[in-house]
């Protein structure tokens, strides 16, 4: 069995090599590989076998050097307030209006994110209003659409929690709360919502077997376009939220 973790080097096809982090766990049921900005991790099964990773890994060299090259070159500076160019939300540019007050803030006016601060406000106040401001954006979302599910599930969740994630986009706990990745509220509505869709279908199969997908068939028959937005998008997405907010 391998050590946990272990650092194995990846050929690309160009000839260059990317250093993987193995990690082996016993929740795992499959393969699977994400870039996050700690670099490329692959999550092994307990019973998954070093040749069939090392094939897993060299199938999917092209998609994983094109994550890698768009997170080098995701050069967008911190936010702050001599920022003068729109804002992400819910897949648009967004123009942003600053102005002077007594306490830092941001909403959605008519004429898109006014952000509000006292003067002596440094640049982390302003980070810290725009993450409230998507914060709040995104329980509206989440609010408009959670009731077109309940009736259809087993029991309701616990608890929805929206946060920044570092490689998921959802999970559900043991105790069937619900955590969604903030960074959601900034990319298409239609990729947020299927999130939502595919970890309310966990309270009806708690793995991802072919019951499962059923499930979210029955919801959203158009989960798999949203995934692989969310596959090719979802590096630049989670970059953005930190730059902007942290």
């Amino acid at each position: 069995m391998l050590p946990t973790p272990e650092i194995r080097p990846l050929a690309l096809a160009d000839g260059r090599e990317v250093p993987v982090r193995w990690v082996r766990d016993r929740r795992a049921r499959r393969l699977r590989l994400i870039v996050s900005d700690k670099g490329a991790r692959l999550t092994l099964p307990l019973v998954a076998s070093v040749r069939g990773a090392e094939a897993f890994l060299h199938e999917h060299r092209d998609w994983l050097a094109a994550q890698l090259a768009r997170q080098r070159h995701d050069d967008a500076p911190r936010f702050g307030r001599d920022w003068t160019g729109p804002l992400p939300l819910r897949g648009q540019d967004v123009p942003v209006q600053w102005r002077e007050g007594r306490y830092a803030r941001a909403a959605l006016g008519e004429h898109g994110i006014e952000l509000q601060l006292p003067a002596g406000a440094d640049d982390a106040r302003a980070r810290a209003a725009l993450r409230e401001f998507y914060l709040q954006q995104a329980r509206t979302d989440l609010g408009a659409w959670l009731p077109r599910y309940l009736p259809g599930l087993p029991r309701t969740p616990m608890a929805l929690r929206i946060r920044p994630l570092s490689s998921l986009w959802g999970s559900l706990s043991p105790s069937d709360a619900v955590s969604l990745d903030l960074a959601l509220v900034l990319g298409r509505p239609a990729a947020f919502e299927y999130v939502l869709v595919h970890e309310l279908c966990h309270l009806v199969h708690a793995d991802h077997s072919r019951r499962f997908w059923r499930e979210v068939e029955a919801r959203w028959p158009g989960w798999r376009d949203e995934r692989d937005y969310l596959r090719g998008e979802g590096l630049a997405l989670k970059s953005t939220l930190a730059r902007l907010t942290r």
